[in-house]
Order: C-alpha cells, then sequence, then structure tokens
C-alpha cells in the first residue's frame, strides 16, 4: 500500500531532473487552444461589434431600420444616443441607438416578393 523509499525517492529525482521539458508541455496543449478561441470566439465577436458601430454611427434621417424586439420603423430623429423610430403613421418612438439591429437605407431595393412597386 505504502511505496517503498527508495521508490519514492526514484521518482523525486526524475520529477526534478527534465525541468524545462515538463514546462514546455503544458504549453503544448494551451496555446493551441487559446489560438482556437481567438480565431472561433474572440475575434469574430470583436468583428460583429465593430461592424455594429459603424452601421450605428451612419445613421440618418429615412434610413428603414429593425429594432431588436423585431419593430420595423423609419428613423425620423437622430440625437446623440437615441432615435426617433416611426413604427406607423403618425406614431414615433424614442430608441436607443444600441438597440437598432438592422439598417437599410432609402434607396435599398424592395425584396422580390414585395407587392409593391
Amino acid at each position: 500500500m505504502f511505496a517503498t523509499p527508495a521508490y519514492a525517492q526514484a521518482l523525486g529525482g526524475a520529477a526534478a531532473g527534465g525541468g524545462i521539458e515538463q514546462m514546455i508541455q503544458p504549453l503544448i496543449f494551451f496555446v493551441p487552444l487559446i489560438l482556437i478561441f481567438y480565431f472561433l470566439m474572440i475575434r469574430p465577436q470583436s468583428q460583429r461589434a465593430k461592424a455594429h458601430q459603424a452601421i450605428i454611427a451612419g445613421l440618418k434621417r429615412g434610413d428603414t431600420v429593425v429594432l431588436n424586439s423585431g419593430v420595423h420603423g423609419k428613423i425620423v430623429r437622430v440625437e446623440d444616443a437615441d432615435v426617433g423610430v416611426e413604427i406607423a403613421t403618425g406614431v414615433s418612438v424614442k430608441v436607443r441607438k444600441a438597440m437598432i439591429a438592422e439598417v437599410s437605407t432609402r434607396g435599398a431595393p424592395a425584396p422580390a416578393n414585395d407587392s409593391k412597386v
């Protein structure tokens, strides 16, 4: 059940002798793991955040937007942190710019299945 003192001493001496190799072995596992996390999770998220910031910075009156809640509307007023969105004729709501999910400009073509001409 217990290891003999000679066996324990032999293991301890072998562990202390391979210093640099034992320091590199965890790196061989963790460095590729960190790179995988960076390229699959962190980098795409930061690119989406930069693209969203560019869209928000380019908002102008008359743009058609879709909010995170799914509400469609047209921008009628642009302020520093908020925008006025007209969701129906005569109905305007004040919305934070960060809550805008998609933006299509005034000149964007209508979808093919749209009955409007």
